[in-house]
């Protein structure tokens, strides 16, 4: 077994020099700064927040969603804790997609230059969904109008919210009694309670609204959230690929390194065929990964890229420990840092059967596609 480089570094089929140089100039940068220390330099060196903010409201204006992909793949291999997730992709896709161009020209130009991170408060966890629904039809956080400020006031408790620390801009999906619509808190502070979590490489909060202020920015929330869901599914796969990538790589290392019986155990023929077949599902996940951000993020891709890439990280991530033997046990090994982000991931925005439940419905494979098309 052999050391080796992604089979398609720069996060796409025909990288071009430009997302070539993106890759190295971000995985540069996250080798010399560790954890939160690396925001600043990725945004205020590299515009890694501007990449997908147009134009006229102050970022690079790329193209589909490709650049992004090269990001994410480098941030996962570091498993960075940096808010671009919750901020570059899921709130800035999210006041994009609302169309509100006073909106977007006030928060958007802060945001591509990293002045300020933004969260978008989504999910929420009932008796039904203790581990949390995505669906906009289970949202039931609500808002009502104010009769004193013309303001609205939102009550609800939003969980899994990615931001390490409060945000300088939270949006709250909400609904009203003319549906789902998407907000801007007025006052963010205060509303902020870190969750607990296993992973402590991507920081999670609970956002509680109890009559809290905001500002309307679309009705059309649930045309908003389907497209900011396969948009920040899409980038959650090239960030899964990314960290399974880099937990392949240390895995082959180490069965290059480590001596038994007087043989690498990379030697040994069982040893090899583990590794082969993690090496399979990787590039299967890659290929599925890529295709999404070629399509820019269109649901069936995107789905099929976040089922597949969820399980193939989760098993490489499994082979990682196991592969390591007893040191790999060890709950302060590094591998535990790539499993638990594993299975984090794998769940954060719908499980792999929710988004295979989702592809069938698009491909007509189930009965509630047969019924929407006989009616």
């Amino acid at each position: 077994m052999n050391a080796r480089t992604p089979a398609h570094p720069a996060g796409t089929l025909n990288p071009t020099e430009e997302q070539e140089e993106l890759r190295v100039a971000v995985r540069s940068v996250l080798a010399r700064h560790e954890g939160p220390a690396a925001w600043k330099p990725l945004t205020r060196d590299i515009g890694v927040a501007a990449l997908a903010i147009p134009e006229e409201y102050g970022g690079l204006g790329c193209p589909g969603r490709t650049e992004v992909h090269v990001v994410m793949e480098e941030l996962g291999r570091a498993l960075s804790p940096v808010p671009y997730l919750g901020s570059a992709v899921l709130a800035t896709e999210a006041l994009i997609a609302s169309g509100n161009d006073e909106v977007c020209a006030r928060l958007l130009p802060p945001l591509a230059d990293g002045a300020s991170v933004a969260a978008l408060a989504w999910a929420e966890a009932g008796e039904d969904n203790p581990r949390g629904t995505w669906e906009a039809a289970d949202l039931t956080t609500y808002a009502e109008e104010s009769t004193t400020t013309g303001d609205w006031l939102l009550t609800g408790t939003k969980e899994y919210v990615p931001a390490a620390d409060a945000p300088d801009v939270l949006l709250a999906l909400a609904r009203t009694p003319a549906g789902l619509a998407l907000f801007e808190v007025l006052h963010p502070e205060g509303l902020f309670l870190p969750l607990p979590a296993m992973d402590r490489t991507r920081p999670l909060a609970r956002i509680v609204l109890d009559a809290a202020p905001a500002r309307l920015i679309s009705t059309d929330g649930a045309r908003i959230l389907a497209r900011v869901r396969d948009l920040a599914i899409t980038a959650l796969a090239a960030e899964q690929v990314g960290a399974a990538d880099r937990a392949l790589e240390i895995t082959v290392q180490y069965a290059k390194d480590r001596v038994q019986f007087g043989r690498a155990i990379g030697s040994f023929q069982a040893v090899k065929h583990r590794i082969a077949d993690a090496y399979v599902l990787l590039e299967a996940a890659r290929s599925l990964a890529l295709a999404a951000a070629d399509a820019n993020a269109a649901p069936g891709p995107a789905a099929a890229a976040k089922a597949a890439c969820s399980e193939a990280y989760q098993h490489i991530a499994g082979e990682m420990i196991q592969l390591h033997g007893g040191i790999g046990i060890t709950w302060e090994h590094p591998a535990h840092d790539f499993f638990k982000r594993a299975h984090g991931t794998a769940h954060f925005l719908g499980s792999p059967d929710t988004h295979r439940h989702r592809l069938a419905i698009l491909l007509g494979f189930t009965p509630e596609a047969r019924t929407e098309v006989l009616a």
